[in-house]
Protein backbone atom coordinates (compact mmCIF):
# COMPACT_ATOMS: atom_id res chain seq x y z
CA UNK A 1 0.00 0.00 0.00
CA UNK A 2 2.65 2.70 0.78
CA UNK A 3 4.56 1.93 -2.27
CA UNK A 4 1.35 2.49 -4.28
CA UNK A 5 0.99 5.77 -2.04
CA UNK A 6 4.26 7.20 -3.00
CA UNK A 7 3.77 6.14 -6.73
CA UNK A 8 0.97 8.57 -6.36
CA UNK A 9 2.71 10.95 -5.27
CA UNK A 10 5.42 11.07 -7.43
CA UNK A 11 3.11 11.13 -10.64
CA UNK A 12 1.34 14.40 -9.13
CA UNK A 13 4.78 15.92 -7.82
CA UNK A 14 5.56 15.28 -11.52
CA UNK A 15 2.31 16.69 -13.21
CA UNK A 16 2.68 19.71 -10.94
CA UNK A 17 6.14 20.39 -11.81
CA UNK A 18 4.80 20.54 -15.85
CA UNK A 19 2.25 23.04 -14.71
CA UNK A 20 4.06 25.40 -12.70
CA UNK A 21 7.58 24.98 -13.94
CA UNK A 22 10.09 26.72 -11.44
CA UNK A 23 11.34 28.96 -14.10
CA UNK A 24 7.84 30.88 -15.24
CA UNK A 25 6.59 30.93 -11.47
CA UNK A 26 3.99 34.72 -10.88
CA UNK A 27 6.10 37.36 -10.06
CA UNK A 28 5.34 38.66 -6.48
CA UNK A 29 3.18 41.95 -6.73
CA UNK A 30 5.27 45.22 -5.25
CA UNK A 31 3.90 47.17 -2.48
CA UNK A 32 3.04 50.04 -4.86
CA UNK A 33 1.45 47.62 -7.61
CA UNK A 34 -0.41 45.83 -4.58
CA UNK A 35 -1.50 48.95 -2.92
CA UNK A 36 -3.03 50.00 -6.40
CA UNK A 37 -4.84 46.91 -7.08
CA UNK A 38 -6.54 46.98 -3.49
CA UNK A 39 -7.11 50.93 -4.41
CA UNK A 40 -8.89 49.96 -7.22
CA UNK A 41 -11.03 46.99 -5.65
CA UNK A 42 -12.53 50.38 -3.49
CA UNK A 43 -13.41 52.36 -7.08
CA UNK A 44 -15.08 49.03 -7.74
CA UNK A 45 -17.42 48.89 -4.72
CA UNK A 46 -18.39 52.83 -6.02
CA UNK A 47 -19.01 51.46 -9.27
CA UNK A 48 -21.51 48.75 -8.10
CA UNK A 49 -22.73 50.79 -4.61
CA UNK A 50 -23.31 54.45 -6.14
CA UNK A 51 -25.40 55.47 -3.41
CA UNK A 52 -21.98 55.75 -1.25
CA UNK A 53 -21.32 58.63 -3.51
CA UNK A 54 -24.02 60.64 -1.58
CA UNK A 55 -21.93 61.85 1.14
CA UNK A 56 -19.56 63.66 -1.38
CA UNK A 57 -22.09 64.96 -4.10
CA UNK A 58 -25.50 66.67 -2.06
CA UNK A 59 -23.29 67.06 1.26
CA UNK A 60 -20.95 69.18 0.13
CA UNK A 61 -23.60 71.50 -2.15
CA UNK A 62 -26.10 71.48 1.47
CA UNK A 63 -23.37 72.96 3.44
CA UNK A 64 -22.04 75.22 1.00
CA UNK A 65 -25.68 76.93 0.15
CA UNK A 66 -26.59 77.27 3.81
CA UNK A 67 -24.08 79.06 5.18
CA UNK A 68 -23.95 81.28 2.55
CA UNK A 69 -27.35 82.45 2.49
CA UNK A 70 -28.52 81.47 5.73
CA UNK A 71 -26.03 82.61 8.29
CA UNK A 72 -23.69 84.60 5.82
CA UNK A 73 -24.87 87.71 6.26
CA UNK A 74 -24.60 87.39 10.22
CA UNK A 75 -21.04 86.21 10.09
CA UNK A 76 -20.23 88.28 7.69
CA UNK A 77 -20.72 91.04 9.63
CA UNK A 78 -18.50 89.68 12.24
CA UNK A 79 -15.73 88.93 9.92
CA UNK A 80 -15.77 92.41 8.33
CA UNK A 81 -15.94 94.04 11.69
CA UNK A 82 -18.34 96.22 10.19
CA UNK A 83 -21.42 95.22 11.86
CA UNK A 84 -23.16 95.54 8.80
CA UNK A 85 -25.44 92.78 7.08
CA UNK A 86 -26.71 92.08 3.40
CA UNK A 87 -24.74 91.35 0.39
CA UNK A 88 -21.72 92.85 1.17
CA UNK A 89 -21.30 90.81 4.15
CA UNK A 90 -22.19 88.12 2.43
CA UNK A 91 -19.90 88.68 -0.56
CA UNK A 92 -17.21 89.16 1.76
CA UNK A 93 -17.87 86.05 4.16
CA UNK A 94 -17.65 84.18 1.01
CA UNK A 95 -14.46 84.89 0.47
CA UNK A 96 -13.51 83.80 4.14
CA UNK A 97 -15.57 80.79 4.69
CA UNK A 98 -15.31 78.80 1.38
CA UNK A 99 -11.88 77.56 2.29
CA UNK A 100 -13.31 76.87 5.64
CA UNK A 101 -16.19 74.37 4.45
CA UNK A 102 -13.49 72.81 1.53
CA UNK A 103 -11.58 71.55 4.53
CA UNK A 104 -14.39 70.30 6.89
CA UNK A 105 -16.92 69.16 4.06
CA UNK A 106 -13.44 66.67 3.05
CA UNK A 107 -11.85 65.73 6.39
CA UNK A 108 -15.79 64.89 7.92
CA UNK A 109 -15.76 62.43 5.05
CA UNK A 110 -12.86 60.46 5.78
CA UNK A 111 -15.09 59.22 8.68
CA UNK A 112 -16.93 57.14 6.37
CA UNK A 113 -13.44 55.31 5.34
CA UNK A 114 -13.48 53.56 8.78
CA UNK A 115 -17.15 52.57 8.44
CA UNK A 116 -16.49 51.12 5.23
CA UNK A 117 -13.20 49.35 6.75
CA UNK A 118 -15.34 48.09 9.67
CA UNK A 119 -17.98 46.18 7.32
CA UNK A 120 -15.89 44.88 4.91
CA UNK A 121 -13.73 42.85 8.42
CA UNK A 122 -17.21 42.19 9.90
CA UNK A 123 -17.99 40.23 6.45
CA UNK A 124 -14.60 38.40 6.57
CA UNK A 125 -12.98 39.74 3.18
CA UNK A 126 -9.96 40.99 5.08
CA UNK A 127 -9.40 37.67 6.70
CA UNK A 128 -8.85 36.03 3.10
CA UNK A 129 -6.52 39.72 2.10
CA UNK A 130 -4.01 38.56 4.68
CA UNK A 131 -3.91 34.82 3.48
CA UNK A 132 -2.51 36.43 0.30
CA UNK A 133 1.29 36.36 -0.93
CA UNK A 134 0.93 40.62 -0.74
CA UNK A 135 2.47 43.49 1.14
CA UNK A 136 0.41 43.38 4.31
CA UNK A 137 -0.10 46.87 4.64
CA UNK A 138 -1.26 47.36 0.77
CA UNK A 139 -4.65 45.91 1.91
CA UNK A 140 -5.13 48.98 4.20
CA UNK A 141 -3.41 51.56 2.10
CA UNK A 142 -5.32 50.54 -0.70
CA UNK A 143 -8.50 51.38 0.78
CA UNK A 144 -7.29 54.46 1.70
CA UNK A 145 -6.13 55.69 -1.66
CA UNK A 146 -8.96 54.57 -3.50
CA UNK A 147 -11.26 56.94 -0.98
CA UNK A 148 -8.98 59.88 -2.34
CA UNK A 149 -11.45 59.62 -5.49
CA UNK A 150 -14.58 60.64 -3.12
CA UNK A 151 -12.34 63.57 -1.79
CA UNK A 152 -11.04 64.47 -4.50
CA UNK A 153 -15.13 64.29 -6.24
CA UNK A 154 -15.93 66.86 -3.02
CA UNK A 155 -13.69 69.14 -3.21
CA UNK A 156 -14.22 69.55 -6.97
CA UNK A 157 -18.03 69.91 -6.06
CA UNK A 158 -17.39 72.41 -3.27
CA UNK A 159 -14.97 74.72 -5.32
CA UNK A 160 -17.50 74.84 -7.84
CA UNK A 161 -20.47 75.53 -6.01
CA UNK A 162 -18.07 78.43 -4.34
CA UNK A 163 -17.37 79.81 -7.68
CA UNK A 164 -21.01 79.91 -8.51
CA UNK A 165 -21.85 81.77 -5.16
CA UNK A 166 -18.89 84.09 -5.71
CA UNK A 167 -16.01 82.71 -4.81
CA UNK A 168 -13.03 84.42 -6.03
CA UNK A 169 -9.30 82.96 -4.86
CA UNK A 170 -6.64 85.78 -5.32
CA UNK A 171 -4.22 83.27 -5.69
CA UNK A 172 -5.79 82.20 -8.90
CA UNK A 173 -6.16 78.44 -10.30
CA UNK A 174 -2.24 77.68 -8.82
CA UNK A 175 -3.29 78.79 -5.83
CA UNK A 176 -6.73 76.75 -5.32
CA UNK A 177 -4.99 73.55 -6.56
CA UNK A 178 -1.96 73.77 -4.06
CA UNK A 179 -4.82 73.90 -1.44
CA UNK A 180 -6.47 70.76 -3.12
CA UNK A 181 -3.30 68.73 -2.83
CA UNK A 182 -2.48 69.63 0.32
CA UNK A 183 -5.84 68.89 1.94
CA UNK A 184 -5.81 65.48 0.33
CA UNK A 185 -2.26 64.70 1.53
CA UNK A 186 -4.00 66.02 4.79
CA UNK A 187 -7.37 63.74 4.74
CA UNK A 188 -5.37 60.81 3.81
CA UNK A 189 -2.96 61.30 6.86
CA UNK A 190 -6.41 61.64 8.94
CA UNK A 191 -7.69 58.79 7.65
CA UNK A 192 -5.26 56.51 9.32
CA UNK A 193 -7.19 57.57 12.82
CA UNK A 194 -10.56 56.35 11.39
CA UNK A 195 -8.99 52.95 10.70
CA UNK A 196 -7.58 52.55 13.66
CA UNK A 197 -11.28 53.30 14.99
CA UNK A 198 -12.46 50.65 12.58
CA UNK A 199 -10.09 48.30 13.91
CA UNK A 200 -10.49 48.36 17.66
CA UNK A 201 -14.60 48.81 17.52
CA UNK A 202 -17.08 45.96 16.57
CA UNK A 203 -19.58 48.09 14.60
CA UNK A 204 -20.00 50.88 12.25
CA UNK A 205 -22.61 52.44 14.65
CA UNK A 206 -19.97 52.28 17.22
CA UNK A 207 -17.49 53.61 14.48
CA UNK A 208 -19.62 56.46 13.79
CA UNK A 209 -20.49 57.33 17.20
CA UNK A 210 -16.72 57.75 18.00
CA UNK A 211 -15.79 59.57 14.70
CA UNK A 212 -18.38 62.29 15.36
CA UNK A 213 -17.36 62.66 18.75
CA UNK A 214 -14.06 63.52 17.89
CA UNK A 215 -14.92 65.26 14.54
CA UNK A 216 -17.65 67.36 15.91
CA UNK A 217 -15.21 69.56 18.42
CA UNK A 218 -11.97 69.61 15.95
CA UNK A 219 -14.30 71.41 13.25
CA UNK A 220 -16.66 73.78 15.54
CA UNK A 221 -13.55 74.75 18.26
CA UNK A 222 -11.46 76.26 14.70
CA UNK A 223 -11.49 79.26 12.35
CA UNK A 224 -13.67 77.83 9.46
CA UNK A 225 -16.91 79.87 10.31
CA UNK A 226 -15.14 82.76 12.12
CA UNK A 227 -11.61 84.28 12.45
CA UNK A 228 -9.31 83.11 15.83
CA UNK A 229 -9.96 86.64 17.14
CA UNK A 230 -13.08 87.03 17.90
CA UNK A 231 -12.99 83.87 20.60
CA UNK A 232 -12.39 84.51 23.99
CA UNK A 233 -9.13 85.05 25.16
CA UNK A 234 -8.47 81.47 26.89
CA UNK A 235 -9.72 79.82 24.08
CA UNK A 236 -7.75 81.20 21.56
CA UNK A 237 -4.77 79.20 21.93
CA UNK A 238 -6.71 76.09 21.41
CA UNK A 239 -8.05 76.86 18.49
CA UNK A 240 -4.91 78.44 17.11
CA UNK A 241 -3.19 74.80 18.00
CA UNK A 242 -6.54 72.63 16.47
CA UNK A 243 -4.85 70.45 13.28
CA UNK A 244 -8.22 71.71 11.41
CA UNK A 245 -7.12 75.61 12.29
CA UNK A 246 -3.39 75.22 11.15
CA UNK A 247 -5.01 73.03 7.73
CA UNK A 248 -7.46 76.01 7.27
CA UNK A 249 -4.89 79.02 7.70
CA UNK A 250 -2.59 77.35 5.02
CA UNK A 251 -5.45 76.41 2.85
CA UNK A 252 -6.65 80.34 2.93
CA UNK A 253 -3.22 81.50 2.56
CA UNK A 254 -2.45 79.12 -0.52
CA UNK A 255 -5.71 80.14 -2.03
CA UNK A 256 -5.06 83.91 -1.33
CA UNK A 257 -1.77 83.35 -3.21
CA UNK A 258 0.50 83.39 -0.36
CA UNK A 259 3.61 80.37 0.31
CA UNK A 260 3.79 80.50 3.66
CA UNK A 261 6.45 78.09 4.33
CA UNK A 262 5.98 78.18 8.49
CA UNK A 263 2.38 77.30 7.72
CA UNK A 264 2.81 74.66 4.83
CA UNK A 265 5.77 72.72 6.89
CA UNK A 266 2.74 72.80 10.06
CA UNK A 267 0.37 70.97 8.42
CA UNK A 268 3.12 68.38 7.24
CA UNK A 269 4.47 68.34 11.06
CA UNK A 270 0.76 67.45 11.62
CA UNK A 271 0.79 64.34 9.16
CA UNK A 272 3.60 62.80 10.02
CA UNK A 273 2.83 62.75 13.76
CA UNK A 274 -0.70 61.39 12.71
CA UNK A 275 0.84 58.69 10.16
CA UNK A 276 3.79 57.69 13.01
CA UNK A 277 1.25 56.77 15.50
CA UNK A 278 -2.15 55.83 13.54
CA UNK A 279 -0.96 53.80 11.09
CA UNK A 280 1.33 50.72 12.84
CA UNK A 281 -1.00 50.98 15.33
CA UNK A 282 -3.43 50.33 12.78
CA UNK A 283 -1.26 47.83 11.15
CA UNK A 284 -0.98 45.89 15.22
CA UNK A 285 -4.22 45.77 15.28
CA UNK A 286 -5.03 44.34 11.90
CA UNK A 287 -2.30 41.69 12.42
CA UNK A 288 -4.25 40.67 15.57
CA UNK A 289 -7.38 40.83 14.10
CA UNK A 290 -9.13 37.52 14.15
Amino acid sequence: MSTVTESRVAEGQKVLGVLLPETERPTPSSAVSASITFGWRAMLKIKHIPMQLFDVTIFPIIMTVMFTYIFGGAMGAVVSGTGQTGGPAVSEYVQFFIPGIFVQTLIMITMYTGMTLNKDISKGIFDRFRSLPTWRPAQLVGALLGDQVRYTLAGVIILGVGFLVGFRPEGGLSGAAAGFLLLLVFSFCLSWVWTTLSLLLPTEEAVMGASMTIMMPLTFASNIFVPTETMPNWLQGVVEANPVSVVVTAIRELMDGTYDVGSITLVFIYCAVLVAIFAPLSMFLYNRKS
